[in-house]
């Protein structure tokens, strides 16, 4: 919630929605998305149903609300203007967290439902820049426009292939390796 939204609304109605976001956030990331339910949240949050029900009254708007704590939770590491560092230390902190388990559950409840809610998709959207908008100022900040789209999916999606589909934890030699491969002058295009 923005400053200035916040300004009129009554403290205890605000604290009440920032408890409930927590609890629904943390039951997010540790059990992922058919966890987050009213009851349950209600429960974790100290909060009845009914209060609950009173701000988000859809399962959809309790995973919305998560959503934008994590996202707005996002910590990047801070560049240093050497591209090859930069990108591997933005692409270690991802695999870092693929890693701990917690995001590949949102990721995977947000994939799982993708195409069946137009909200859906847009959280899968607002995931996504999220955790990329490091790496993307890093690749537009030294590549021709026309590279770094591709130079992005290639690197987030290395380290996603690795550490989900693979089972893998993508080692920092790996990330090392895709990013001199992503990198390397004269490369083939991409389309």
């Amino acid at each position: 919630m923005e400053q200035g939204e916040a300004e009129g609304i009554d403290p205890r109605v605000l604290r009440t929605r920032r408890d409930v976001v927590e609890a629904a956030t943390r039951l997010f990331l540790e059990e992922g998305w058919n966890a987050v339910t009213h009851a349950e949240v209600a429960r974790r949050s100290g909060y009845s149903k009914v209060t609950v029900y009173a701000h988000w009254p859809t399962r959809l708007d309790l995973v919305r609300a998560s959503v934008g704590r994590i996202c707005d939770a996002v910590d990047h590491p801070e560049p240093t203007g050497d591209l090859r560092v930069d990108l591997i230390a933005g692409l270690t902190d991802f695999a870092e967290d693929l890693a701990d388990g917690h995001l590949d559950r949102v990721l995977g409840g947000v994939f799982e439902r993708s195409g069946s809610d137009p909200v859906v998709d847009e959280l899968r959207q607002q995931l996504y820049e999220a955790g990329t908008r490091s790496l993307e100022a890093v690749l537009r900040a030294h590549l021709p426009p026309e590279d770094v789209e591709s130079s992005l999916a290639l690197l987030v999606g290395g380290v996603l292939v690795r550490g989900v589909f693979q089972a893998r934890p993508p080692s920092r030699a790996f990330v090392e390796d895709l990013v001199d491969r992503v990198i390397a002058p004269g490369r083939r295009k991409v389309i």
